[in-house]
């Protein structure tokens, strides 16, 4: 019997107002599907259980797409910035037996495929700290091993969520997926691919 990959934990960050976008990308739909619920897909497609969805602008409506309202977890003070989705997030996390990581995926990333996940995934540890880059450069998803959600909870502030904390770590490993993927985001109505 061949060993078990570590369970690693998803984490989908869907709290923000997409102010510029116009309204919570959380709700936007790219073939008649809301990028919540692609990400959600995708997570699980990349093997991740189990999953917690953090919700806050139009968190009802959001909630109410998802398939288990029990992976919702609302991010009471969400306007402050990401660090707030972040911290609940890890909190809800916390109690959950079995994940050694989370993976930190964002809502508005319709290009990273469960390819991309499953490869940062990968690399799975409790003391695990890496993401994916894309041709070099980083971004999300973020693998965060399980040692670190307290200190990181600490530190996420603002709209940088975990990155003034993954700018001190000399371990932080960059997961080259630009061969699977773009990591581009969908920051206005423009970005999202025509129907």
């Amino acid at each position: 019997m061949a060993d078990r990959p570590p369970a690693v934990a998803g984490l989908l960050l869907a709290a923000g107002a997409g102010r510029r976008f116009g309204g919570p990308k959380a709700l936007a739909e790219i073939g008649g599907e809301p990028l919540v619920l692609r990400a959600l897909r995708i997570l699980t497609e990349a093997g991740c259980a189990p999953i917690r969805v953090v919700v806050g602008a139009a968190a009802e409506d959001v909630s109410a797409l998802l398939p288990d309202p029990a992976q919702a977890v609302p991010a009471e003070d969400w306007a402050t910035g990401m660090g707030a989705s972040l911290r609940a997030g890890l909190a809800a996390l916390e109690n959950t037996e079995g994940p050694v990581a989370a993976l930190v995926h964002l809502v508005d990333l319709p290009w990273v495929g469960p390819e991309i996940l499953a490869r940062v995934a990968a690399h799975a540890t409790t003391e695990t700290v890496a993401r994916a880059a894309y041709d070099g450069v980083p971004g999300h998803p973020v693998l965060l091993g399980r040692r670190w959600w307290p200190e990181i909870a600490e530190t996420a502030r603002g709209d940088r969520g975990a990155r003034d904390w993954l700018a001190t770590r000399a371990d932080l490993r960059l997961v080259e997926c630009g061969d699977l993927g773009s990591g581009r985001d969908v920051d206005r109505q423009a970005d999202l691919p025509a129907p």
